[in-house]
């Protein structure tokens, strides 16, 4: 598939090798480190970075976030739909 006009990414072609269905927790983290988050339904997504920063991202639904997070919190995050490829 071709890179629509206006997009810069790294690789048209990036692969991800194992996904897992996200549970947002204040406290829990993902498996690891996750490579990219998919957004299946539309909100704010407050992810935990691997310093533990804590960042929040507005999204459209059907949105792929290419951001490394180690967890999703619960506080803040009103997206739904989640899913961390790695």
């Amino acid at each position: 598939m071709a890179v629509p006009t206006g997009i810069a990414v790294a690789s048209a072609s990036i692969n991800y090798d194992y996904a897992e269905t996200v549970t947002k927790s204040d406290t829990v983290n993902l498996t690891g480190l996750c490579r990219a988050l998919w957004v299946g339904g539309a909100g704010v997504v407050a992810g935990v970075l691997d310093n533990g920063d804590v960042v929040q991202f507005t999204v459209a639904a059907s949105t792929l976030l290419p951001v490394r997070l180690r967890r999703v919190n619960s506080t803040n995050t009103t997206a739904t739909l989640m899913v961390a490829l790695y």
